[in-house]
């Protein structure tokens, strides 16, 4: 198994002939993959989805299923894109991934932004892409997508998140807010946090074997 970075939160994990499509928002480049079985998206933000991605992915995998919270349904229905609730808790076995969905809730950006529906995505008990949360799953990580910089996103808080979730291996995500300089700090300040772990810095486009 192997997990492609694209732009932003943008991800597309790959099992033999399968992939899984994380959160194409409108950061990122058009999706243009075959082999797709599952789209996940964490929360309705746009950048983390729009209908047009998904539309083009489902174009071209027309048997590929959307996943994500009430909010990402309610979103993608008025597109007339039919979405499988998830929460907190739940399973999905779809072509070779096995998913395990955490949290319920995205990071308070200020009080007059509402809060929505975010939840993150464990897949094959691996790799964990959170979305835009601070959410601990509670169980092993081995590889976690670390969002990197956004306007909820404190450093502080960045760091101790990580250090909670204890992974072996992280790489950034969530990029497209930061200046270079900026990310460049906040990728050291990852690093820190991860103590003997093993940060890996992934350029869009650029892949890590899981």
């Amino acid at each position: 198994m192997e997990v492609t970075k694209l732009e932003h939160a943008c991800q597309v994990v790959t099992a033999d002939d399968a992939r899984l499509v994380l959160d194409p928002g409108g950061f990122t480049r058009p999706v243009d993959v075959t082999g797709v079985v599952a789209v996940v998206v964490t929360h309705a933000h746009p950048d983390h989805v729009t209908p047009e991605q998904v539309r083009g992915i489902l174009d071209r995998n027309p048997d590929a299923v959307v996943l994500g919270p009430a909010g990402v349904a309610d979103a993608l229905g008025a597109a007339g894109i039919p979405v499988d609730v998830v929460t907190d808790g739940d399973h999905r076995t779809i072509g070779p991934f096995a998913l395990d969905f955490h949290g319920t809730r995205h990071n308070v950006i200020h009080a007059s932004v509402p809060v929505v529906d975010n939840t993150g995505v464990l897949v094959d008990g691996r790799l964990f892409h959170p979305g835009d949360a601070y959410t601990v799953p509670g169980v092993p990580v081995e590889v976690l997508a670390a969002p990197v910089g956004a306007p909820w996103l404190k450093v502080g808080e960045m760091m101790d998140w990580i250090a909670a979730v204890a992974p072996r291996r992280a790489f950034p995500v969530h990029e497209a807010t930061l200046s270079e300089v900026g990310l460049g700090m906040h990728v050291d300040r990852q690093r820190e946090a991860l103590g003997e772990g093993e940060l890996v810095v992934l350029r869009p486009g650029e892949t890590l074997a899981l």
